[in-house]
Formats: structure tokens, C-alpha cells, sequence
């Protein structure tokens, strides 16, 4: 019998995902390809792993005792792969997710500060919502994540780094309109203005929902944007309000009036996330030092206290 790590791959996607397509479409292989290694798979372990149903599978008794099984080599291979790669620290590869609302504002910064440290490293970056990175996460397809917490999910070691503020953002007539009540407004004062938001799955929504105190089902809320820079010129044009992460500021502000909150200010934690069976911390460790270190020069742009802005 001659087990492949890519049949133990394709398997243990295969149960996770239910489908020969979904399965497929996550190990970027064609579904005839997928299909055949699970059945020359089944064929030397003499058994099926799967009972296949018209719209899904199910795994089998003897497919779970096998299962456990595959994950257990898998694990121990990328553990393997892993103390290879970090042996000396932060070199060879890294596969770094990035949410949409971060990456465009700090990524320019720290892949020009690994250049200028002379780190050698080759960086691969993968952006994406916060649930299909973690997932990317789990799955070894990804080394680290650089989010905002906390994401809560067991089996991950999240490391704290910087605090992002948030800013209320609008044309200058919405927010010149607020007069005197600005020196003090609160997110949850911020009154009967539309509230403008991303479309839902980025964490951004949800973190500003929750300061602002409201939940999806107002109906001064609207969640269409696709993107920051989408989000920041329908608010220029006068369509609502919308909060501003700080380090978004010096991009995506430039036809915005941006108003600080009074004391104390809302804000999102920024961190990095990896598997807590990840092989050695010591690369996690100086990744952590870099975003650090790099994140004021993200957020180079800022705005002063109540009523100064852009």
C-alpha cells in the first residue's frame, strides 16, 4: 500500500467541505483529479471513505478512523516543513494574509522595511475577509495573519500590536453641520445621519456597528461598499457618515472632513494571528517587531483633535 500526502490532502478536504466540488475549487484542482485519487485511495485501503449522495457526501465509519489518522501526518508534516523553513528566523518564505481594510495602508510600509533590514525573505500575500483567512489559516495555506482582534478561534495565538482609531467621516456640510455638539459627540450620538458601512464580512462593519451601537437591521444603515476607497468617495458626495480607520486617513481622506471623537476614542486592535502549532515563535516573534515598528509610518497622515481635518 502507497498513501500520498496529496490523497490525504484532497481526503481531508473533501470531508470538511462535503463536496467533490467545494473539495476541488480548495485544493485548486480540477474535480475528476480530486475524484480519482480518493478512488485509487479507497482501492488500497480496500474500503470506501466515502458514501456518495447526489448533492453531497458523507464520510463513512472507517473514512472518520482513517481521517483522524490523515490529519495526524499532516500535522506532523507541516510541523516538519515549518522548523525547516524558520530555522534561522525570519527567512525563506512567508504566506501572509491581510484584511482589505488594512492591507493597502500598511503592507507598502512593511514590505519596504524588509527590503531596507536586508531580511531575506520572500513574501507572498493573500487578501481576503477575515473568515476565508483564518480558514486559509487553519489549513496551513497561510502562516500568519495580520487582522484586527480578536478573532477567537481555538487552535491560534494572536499577538496584539497597535490601536487603530476610528474617525468620523463625511463632506464638510454634514459635519460642519453638527455644530457645538461636535466637541463632545460620542459614536453613539452620532444621530439621525445614514450611517454608511462596507457590505457584510468585513470585521470593519462589525467593529463599527458595535461602537456606534446599532445593529444591522436599521434602517439608517447602509452596508453596500465593497471597499474603503468606494466607501470614502460615497461619503465625499454627501450620501452619510461613515468611521474612518486612522490609518486609512492619508489615502482615502483626501475629499473628506474627518472629526476625532471625544475622549476616550473608539479604536480597533490590530495583531497577528498564527496556529499555535506553529514550529518556532522566533520568526512570529521579529514579524510582530517589523508591523510595529512600521505602523506609525502607515498612519502618517493625522488629524487633530475635533473639527481639524481634511
Amino acid at each position: 500500500m502507497h498513501l500520498t500526502l496529496r490523497q490525504l490532502i484532497y481526503f481531508k478536504a473533501l470531508a470538511e467541505e462535503g463536496t467533490f466540488g467545494r473539495a476541488a475549487e480548495r485544493c485548486r484542482v480540477s474535480q475528476p483529479a480530486l475524484s480519482m485519487q480518493i478512488k485509487e485511495m479507497e482501492a488500497q485501503l480496500g474500503a470506501d471513505l466515502v458514501e456518495r449522495q447526489p448533492r453531497r457526501i458523507l464520510v463513512t465509519p472507517f473514512g472518520r478512523r482513517i481521517l483522524d489518522h490523515a490529519e495526524a501526518v499532516l500535522q506532523e508534516m507541516q510541523r516538519l516543513e515549518e522548523t525547516a523553513r524558520w530555522q534561522d528566523g525570519l527567512a525563506g518564505k512567508l504566506a501572509l494574509g491581510v484584511i482589505p481594510t488594512i492591507a493597502p495602508y500598511l503592507l507598502p510600509e512593511l514590505l519596504a522595511r524588509l527590503r531596507a533590514d536586508d531580511i531575506a525573505l520572500d513574501v507572498q500575500i493573500q487578501e481576503g475577509k477575515t473568515a476565508r483567512l483564518l480558514a486559509d489559516l487553519r489549513d496551513g495555506r497561510l502562516d500568519a495573519v495580520i487582522m484586527a482582534l480578536p478573532g477567537g478561534e481555538p487552535g491560534l495565538v494572536e499577538r496584539p500590536l497597535f490601536r487603530d482609531h476610528f474617525l468620523l467621516a463625511g463632506s464638510a456640510a454634514r459635519i460642519e453641520g453638527m455644530g457645538a455638539r461636535a466637541e463632545t459627540l460620542r459614536p453613539t450620538e452620532i444621530g439621525p445621519g445614514q450611517l454608511m458601512l462596507l457590505e457584510d464580512g468585513h470585521c470593519l462593519t462589525d467593529q463599527a456597528l458595535e461602537v456606534c451601537g446599532r445593529g444591522r437591521g436599521h434602517a439608517q444603515i447602509n452596508m453596500g461598499a465593497s471597499s474603503l476607497a468606494t466607501l470614502s468617495r460615497l461619503v465625499a458626495a454627501g450620501f452619510g457618515l461613515t468611521l474612518m480607520p486612522e490609518m486609512a486617513v492619508a489615502t482615502e481622506g483626501r475629499d473628506l472632513k474627518l472629526l476625532r471623537f471625544a475622549a476616550p476614542e473608539p479604536f480597533r486592535t490590530v495583531g497577528l494571528v498564527r496556529r499555535a502549532t506553529s514550529s518556532g515563535a522566533g520568526w512570529f516573534d521579529a514579524l510582530c517587531d517589523i508591523i510595529t515598528r512600521c505602523a506609525d509610518g502607515a498612519k502618517d497622515a493625522k488629524t487633530g483633535r475635533n473639527g481639524t481635518g481634511h
